[in-house]
């Protein structure tokens, strides 16, 4: 007991830490520079330190129980050689880790507020789910088949951008944040490990040109899925309107005892998290027809994962959600926007430096590429990235000017760099894209975005306040890309950083 009581305090330590950068920058422009503080500071800092103890239950919940069992599946797998279980397990691996997806779960919430129910949560969570899950047993066969990534990449991102043309302009952010959300806490670790274990035991496969890849592909698939998704419920063409209207669920919680709240919320979340349980349970006995090593342990793992993502729910509406709204209404009082692009690059740059996903897709490149890496260059070309990123997003958000645009000559530069780009860092380019957004930075940024889409005249909340992620996927694909290119060059001969 007294392990696990310190292997949760090393969580929530970790947890609070990456949590610092947030608070550092928005003390900074409240004491320092707007000089307000909101009449719900200590409601927000309450919210904020549930949020780490939701995160630090959630990660201690899957480091005890979920990943050990998943990591085991991938390799058993693996050394059985089977295409069709391991195309199978990676469908299912990929559609369980999304669909519990805390980040994910938060934006469709909000979208489904903000359209007034005409996006459903439930649905969109579930074909967002789904095209992870399609795309990670195609990634899985790209890795079999030792396929360049690129011939899977580009023609995808061809395809997005055409879609973009006739997908309407309520979906577009949300489709685009919608492939952000899905590589996190949860999915980045179990699909790196399945990439990266499947191509190391494959002979003839490189774990950095070959393992990485799959990650990618799951930020991809779900733009298109989604702006599928929009066209078919925006065909009706029934006028929008940025005033949400209490869903069902909402009517139901009024005049209800905050104990009944508790066990509603908590038993939603249980049912969140099933499928991740399910799918482990069902390889494991059915498929490989063997016992779990340790099956309490795997069952306090679920359980802490449940508490979890409770607490994290609940530290999102107390904390991060308001702190976004609160601060765009404040910066938009300010005359000029100088503050608000400050405010966008600081927060983006601070919060990716300690994202936990990050940290472990840049070791595992570190370790795979045998000194072609270097874990902390490329943490800060990433932070810059998504700095960049989502000050453009939020110059895009506070000129008007329509997403679709910009999107597309984003993309279309990925593209272009793709072809100059050493093909054995490729993946792991388009990867660190999708490691980007964090559990806590993904509600802080689509809650700004939303709060400065309905301070601002003009602007509709649905089709300008989503869209940010969008951004801060995109530029750390170009930074890295850049960086690749500028290190190849120096490196040939004749030029003069050969010897580098």
């Amino acid at each position: 007991m007294n392990v696990l009581v310190m292997a949760f305090m090393h969580q929530l330590l970790h947890a609070v830490k990456n949590l610092l950068p947030i608070v550092a920058v928005v003390l900074l422009f409240q004491l320092l520079i707007l000089r307000q503080v909101p009449d719900n500071a200590p409601s927000m800092l309450g919210g904020l330190l549930i949020v780490a103890v939701g995160v630090a239950l959630f990660l201690q919940g899957l480091e005890l129980g979920i990943f050990p069992v998943g990591k085991s599946l991938a390799n058993q797998f693996a050394r059985r050689g089977s295409t069709p279980l391991l195309l199978s397990f990676g469908f299912c691996l990929g559609f369980s880790a999304v669909v519990a997806e805390p980040a994910l779960i938060s934006v469709a919430a909000q979208a489904q507020e903000i359209s007034n129910g005409r996006v459903d949560a439930l649905t969109l969570r579930l074909l967002v789910a789904g095209s992870v899950g399609g795309v990670t047993a195609l990634g899985v066969l790209r890795t079999i088949l030792g396929h360049p990534i690129h011939l899977y990449l580009i023609p995808g991102y061809l395809l997005v951008i055409a879609l973009t043309w006739f997908a309407p302009p309520e979906i577009i952010g949300l489709a685009y944040d919608s492939g952000g959300v899905t590589t996190n806490v949860v999915t980045v670790p179990l699909i790196a490990a399945l990439g990266i274990g499947l191509a190391s035991s494959i002979r003839g496969r490189h774990p950095l040109r070959d393992g990485f890849g799959l990650v990618a592909l799951a930020v991809m698939v779900p733009m298109i899925s989604v702006q599928l998704y929009g066209i078919w419920v925006y065909a009706d063409s029934i006028p929008d309107t940025t005033l949400a209207l209490a869903s069902p669920e909402q009517v139901e919680r009024v005049g209800r005892h905050w104990l009944q709240d508790f066990v509603f919320d908590l038993s939603a979340m249980l049912r969140d998290a099933l499928p991740i349980l399910g799918t482990i349970l069902v390889f494991q006995y059915l498929v490989l027809r063997r016992p779990l090593g340790n099956p309490r342990q795997l069952l306090l793992g679920f359980m802490l994962v449940i508490l979890g993502l409770y607490a994290f729910a609940l530290g999102l509406k107390l904390g991060l959600f308001p702190i976004g709204r609160s601060m765009a209404a404040q910066l938009l009082e300010h005359e000029g926007y100088a503050l608000t692009y400050l405010f966008a690059f600081l927060i983006g740059f601070a919060t990716t430096l300690a994202e936990p996903a990050l940290l472990a897709i840049s070791k595992q490149a570190e370790e795979a590429a045998a000194g072609q890496v270097r874990g902390n260059a490329v943490r800060l070309l990433v932070a810059f990235g998504v700095a960049i990123g989502i000050t453009i997003g939020v110059w895009r958000l506070v000129q008007g000017d329509p997403i679709h645009i910009y999107i597309i000559a984003s993309y279309l530069l990925v593209i272009l760099l793709a072809l100059f780009t050493p093909r054995h860092i490729l993946a792991l380019a388009f990867d660190l894209g999708g490691v980007t957004t964090s559990e806590v930075t993904v509600p802080l940024i689509t809650a700004l975005g939303i709060g400065l889409a309905t301070q601002i005249d003009d602007r509709n909340a649905l089709i300008d306040g989503f869209g940010l992620i969008a951004f801060a996927s995109i530029f750390p694909v170009v930074s890295v890309m850049l960086y690749a290119i500028w290190v190849e060059r120096c490196r040939q001969p004749g030029s003069r950083g050969k010897n580098r």
